[in-house]
């Protein structure tokens, strides 16, 4: 390649000099006789442009292959994107069938199912001379073999759902996921802000990269499998079910809402039952559940009876699903924190420590984080009386199911009994007069919901609202979490949000009298905290 007109050239294809110049020397770091990819993913008009005036640059030639394109402007996090495989990668024993200049999936669904998508590779033997020139085909091509194109994903995505969550989640950050209990498909997975997913494609896509990876609203964070979070209210349930389960209390265990333990959310009538606890949100009930679960005489001394309590507690938490990776197939998942008794000697570095220095746990602050995966997975859980199947996007892999790991039933160690004791209570949250979560209720279209709300705290400003729940109450098809920064009281804005979720998902369309939420769900999370004071 002598003589080229490099700004010519530029012109042609609309590309910094700079990059070219760049291009160029890579290319013949690589090879000064074989061919390198110089400029990728040329668009219609640009291939006509460039194919019109190609004789006069020699050396240079066209060559098709395949690509990802993205027919829809939704699920961005959940798709993931493509791009050329680096020469990091090209080291990898995973990767030594790659070339360079192949795109490989390198987030979300694109990079978990790469092996799948990518299909194999065909292989062509070539005579060449001393210097990589070709000089056809060794041997007639007997030992070519045909390429095997990649096999189709199916997934659980219910893409209007998706729309419909991406539109309510407008102008704030936060999240919805929403599983289909019984088998662990995730309907719709929102983080918001987002992005088109054809925003990462094509010619360009490196510098559109950067625009994301620089906007403040950090719109590429995927905020469903990333963020930790502190649960709130909504774990509640999770501490009342351990508790059941070991005995320490039981259904019509009464405790005083003694504001001396903990300052509770409002007045409200006495907790006499779990029931009442449940759909008032009582803190001082759930701080002396947590208490005598952790609390049971195990030592002497009382620092290492809570080591010991504290220790018992968290296994049975993380049973379900908390504390760790659930496994969905996206791999940027993290798994948040149960703290353990070590965790609190590290950090107080002493072993000197007591109940009153974990109670937050008992109500979901804290230490205590969870993703918005599992928050959804926990009321997946519930909704199955104590089961699930870790939550998954692709239910089928070309003509099969999905991966064997999505097919397994993981139980949580808490009988079915316990579960039938709080989903009353859930369900007055929603449907009894003067619940928390009454913004919620599908009632007047003869929908019953279980739910929780939760008010996160939040130490660096307004603080962050939540609801989870699962719907209908008596057969569960969808359960559901929303989170939203910023956004003050879980009642206000998350319940309603997941309602209309709930409500869209079941009947395929909206009641008329609650397209007024609709449009005032859409605004900024800062009108939901004028709105609640």
């Amino acid at each position: 390649m002598k003589q080229l007109d490099t700004l010519r050239f530029c012109e042609l294809l609309q590309l910094p000099l700079q990059e070219v110049r760049e291009g160029l020397k890579a290319a013949r770091s690589y090879s000064r006789v074989k061919a390198s990819p110089l400029v990728q993913n040329l668009s219609t008009q640009e291939l006509a442009t460039i194919q019109d005036n190609l004789i006069d640059f020699p050396g240079f030639s066209i060559k098709a292959r395949m690509a990802r394109s993205y027919r829809t402007e939704n699920m961005a996090h959940a798709l993931g994107y493509v791009g050329s495989i680096t020469p990091g990668l090209l080291q990898s024993e995973r990767f030594a069938k790659y070339l360079p200049g192949d795109f490989v999936g390198v987030n979300g669904l694109e990079s978990f199912y790469e092996q799948q998508l990518m299909g194999r590779r065909g292989v062509q033997y070539k005579m060449v001379n001393v210097r990589g020139i070709e000089k056809g085909a060794f041997r007639n091509g007997e030992f070519d073999t045909l390429s095997v194109a990649g096999q189709d994903l199916h997934t659980s995505i219910d893409i209007e759902l998706q729309k419909y969550g991406e539109m309510l989640m407008k102008n704030k950050r936060g999240y919805i996921v929403a599983i289909e209990p019984k088998t662990g498909e995730i309907l719709a997975m929102v983080s918001a802000p987002a992005y088109e997913p054809s925003i990462l494609t094509g010619k360009g896509m490196g510098n559109r990269y950067m625009e994301l990876q620089n906007d403040t609203t950090k719109p590429l964070f995927n905020r469903p499998l990333m963020a930790k979070y502190s649960p709130g209210s909504v774990f509640k349930v999770v501490n009342e079910l351990v508790a059941l389960q070991m005995g320490v209390v039981t259904p019509q265990t009464a405790f005083d809402c003694n504001w001396k333990l903990v300052r509770c959310t409002h007045r409200h009538e006495y907790p006499s039952n779990v029931g009442i606890a449940i759909k008032q949100s009582c803190n001082p009930y759930f701080y002396q559940v947590m208490r005598a679960t952790v609390l049971r005489g195990r030592s002497a001394n009382r620092f290492e009876d809570s080591r010991l309590g504290l220790a018992d507690w968290r296994h049975k938490v993380m049973a379900f699903g908390l504390g760790d990776k659930l496994g969905v197939d996206i791999r940027s998942e993290i798994g948040g924190l149960v703290p353990s008794p070590e965790y609190y000697d590290k950090r107080l570095k002493t072993r000197r420590w007591n109940y009153k220095t974990v109670y937050s746990l008992s109500i979901g602050q804290g230490e205590l984080s969870v993703t918005g995966l599992q928050m959804a997975n926990i009321m997946a859980i519930v909704a199955n009386r104590g089961w699930y199947y870790t939550p998954h996007f692709v239910r089928g892999i070309g003509t099969g199911g999905p991966l064997p790991q999505y097919t397994v039933r993981r139980t949580v160690g808490v009988d079915a009994q316990h579960f039938e004791a709080i989903i009353p209570g859930m369900q007055a949250v929603v449907d009894g007069r003067g619940g928390t979560g009454e913004n919620a209720s599908l009632l007047d279209v003869g929908i019953s919901v279980a739910g929780k709300t939760g008010t996160v705290q939040n130490y660096h400003g307004e603080d962050h609202a939540t609801f989870a729940a699962f719907a209908p109450a008596e057969d569960p098809k969808i359960a559901i979490a929303v989170f939203i920064e910023n956004a003050g009281f879980g009642g206000s804005s998350a319940a309603p949000m997941a309602s209309l979720m709930m409500e869209k998902y079941l009947r395929g369309k909206v009641a008329p009298w609650r397209h007024r939420w609709e449009v005032w769900l859409q605004s900024p999370a800062s009108r939901f905290i004028r709105r609640h004071r």
